[in-house]
């Protein structure tokens, strides 16, 4: 998963306002520990997100994909960044806020992954902690054969991407086709994704029971919603 298109990512995802969307999580996350001064963002990908909530914490990110870590790299010199499985990662310290975004929850494709990885994130909280999960699609809502696609026209870069969604019981898939040009030629490639279709109740009770009291919003950033958890004090 995105692999090949890491170099590509932040132009085919530039229609998201990321610095939009980590102020309205970092203010709910100051709402619930005003004192927080420190963040994980988990599956951080290329530092999109993290590069904003760097402006009001001290900040880390963990990604599975190394392509996409060398990007946040370039981006964010002398910030940690690991590489690492949501479902198993230990650092080993913790932090007053962890994240993630994007619906990168869906990666863990099962239930019992849901667990591991909301319980390794609950392991990582301090006392008083924030957890805000932004959640892939719901069973219901999610279209099989749904046609999907984007385009992207720049001086430099141009990117066509398509996929078809197909559901399968509780999993999802879809082959994400791309085709870029720029001066050095035209490469076609394709990334195959698979995410793990969760109800709500679902989820809110892993949060429960990695011991987190948890909220839900039913529209959050981009109308998939978002669940919010916080530790004992």
């Amino acid at each position: 998963m995105y692999r090949e298109s890491a170099r590509y990512y932040d132009a085919i995802y530039s229609f998201k306002d990321y610095a939009v969307e980590a102020d309205a999580v970092s203010s709910r996350i100051r709402a619930l520990k005003p004192d927080a001064a420190t963040l994980l963002d988990v599956a951080c990908g290329t530092g999109a997100h993290l590069v904003h909530f760097a402006r009001k914490f001290q900040v880390e990110g963990i990604d599975l994909s190394e392509e996409q870590l060398a990007v946040a790299r370039t981006r964010m010199p002398g910030v940690e960044l690991h590489l690492g499985d949501m479902t198993t990662f230990d650092l080993g310290r913790t932090f007053d806020a962890v994240t993630c975004m994007f619906s990168s929850i869906g990666y863990v494709g099962s239930l019992d992954g849901l667990d591991a990885a909301i319980g390794r994130m609950a392991a990582h909280l301090a006392p008083g902690g924030v957890l805000v999960v932004e959640p892939w699609l719901l069973p219901d809502g999610f279209q099989d054969g749904h046609l999907s696609t984007l385009f992207v026209d720049e001086p430099d870069i141009a990117v066509a991407r398509m996929s078809i969604s197909h559901k399968e019981g509780r999993r999802s898939w879809f082959d994400m086709e791309h085709l870029v040009g720029s001066a050095d030629g035209v490469e076609h490639f394709v990334e195959h994704h698979e995410l793990g279709l969760f109800t709500v109740e679902e989820q809110l009770a892993a949060f429960e029971r990695a011991g987190l009291s948890v909220e839900h919003d039913p529209e959050g950033p981009m109308g998939r919603g978002l669940y919010v958890g916080v530790a004992s004090s």
